[in-house]
């Protein structure tokens, strides 16, 4: 494989040699460094994607439950190219920990703690926040509806539950982008950045994962279209207390100017949201030709089952695909799946 050519591996990424490189890297010296550890899992991970969070981290790992819903948890920590301790933190809570010498963005980090918890053998997958604003009593009642077979993925919602934070541009935000992507989809959503979700571990190996940032609603997108059952639950978001917020970065980033780094996040998140609805239109069409922003991300289109899931407060039913269609795609992440239980796998081997 030629460097710089997009290449493919489990999960449906389609990145560089190079980047694919730096996670076959990361996982090697996980594996030299916790064995077992992160070889067999069990069968909850938590996945968390850090980026110089060092006063936080520690916090957040040592509040996670080793216990869900009668299931053991591990915790895997994708430390991002951080410039301070957030890794040492990290591991010395407990965590089993990613260190990428590169910050590639939380998209990338996420990405890789998924293929982590996949190849580990791990059933469930839930993610949070490093930064403690997430409550981590809520994880069980999402889990819960995953282990009982009643949703795939499980979501949860500030505007169902409640937000520590009155920011009237993040709150305008957050409605715009739930209306844009319900229209989009035809799937009622209410908050679609949430970083507190449970899913079945093959979800993530079934849905084309390519953004470096602003993962939440790719995945989303993709879940809704490939015909999982998706729940919506109320949830709580707290005010950081540690650090400072990293999304939005641009030039004028530390200058604190207000509205400006709420304006960039937005123009980005955006150029996610329907360049991921065209691309997976695409999909499920059945077109091969990528679409212009599929292109310019080294992508192509590939047939894709239609449908969408529906949502409710706490429920969910299956979504409009047929069930040929959604056994197809759940048919190819259990084999997925089936092949990760068998030990981790290098894309250098592709």
């Amino acid at each position: 494989m030629s460097p710089g050519r997009p290449a493919e591996y489990a999960g449906g990424y389609t990145g560089s040699a190079s980047d694919l490189a730096v996670d076959d890297a990361a996982i090697d010296v996980m594996i030299t460094q916790y064995g077992d550890r992160v070889r067999r899992l069990p069968p909850v991970a938590l996945v968390i994607a850090a980026y110089n969070e060092e006063g936080a981290v520690g916090t957040v790992v040592g509040n996670l439950p080793a216990q869900v819903c009668g299931l053991d948890t591990a915790t895997i920590v994708v430390a991002d190219g951080c410039a301070d301790a957030t890794a040492k933190e990290a591991d010395a809570a407990g965590a089993l920990v990613a260190d990428v010498p590169v910050n590639r963005g939380q998209g990338a980090a996420l990405r890789l703690g998924y293929r982590i918890a996949r190849d580990g053998g791990a059933q469930y997958i839930v993610t949070t926040d490093a930064d403690g604003q997430y409550n981590p009593a809520e994880i069980g009642g999402m889990l819960a509806l995953v282990v009982a077979g009643k949703a795939d993925f499980v979501t949860g919602s500030r505007r169902l539950g409640s937000a520590e934070s009155k920011d009237p541009i993040r709150q305008a935000g957050v409605r715009f982008f739930a209306a844009a992507i319900s229209l989009l989809t035809g799937q009622k959503i209410s908050d679609t950045t949430f970083g507190l979700r449970a899913m079945r571990a093959e979800v993530t190996g079934a849905v084309q994962l390519s953004q470096p940032q602003y993962q939440a609603s790719e995945l989303l997108i993709g879940v809704i279209i490939h015909g999982y059952k998706v729940a919506e639950v109320p949830a709580t978001i707290h005010r950081r207390r540690v650090g400072e917020s990293k999304k939005g970065q641009n030039p004028f980033y530390h200058l604190h100017i207000p509205g400006v780094n709420n304006l960039f996040y937005g123009l980005r998140f955006s150029r996610v949201v329907f360049g991921t609805w065209w691309r997976e239109r695409q999909r499920r069409s059945g077109r091969t030709s990528p679409s212009p922003r599929s292109a310019r991300l080294g992508t192509a289109g590939t047939a894709g089952s239609g449908g969408s899931a529906a949502m409710a407060n706490g429920s969910a039913s299956s979504g409009g695909a047929s069930a040929a269609a959604l056994d197809e795609v759940m048919g190819g992440a259990d084999s997925r799946g089936a092949e990760s239980r068998g030990g981790f796998r290098s894309a250098k081997r592709m």
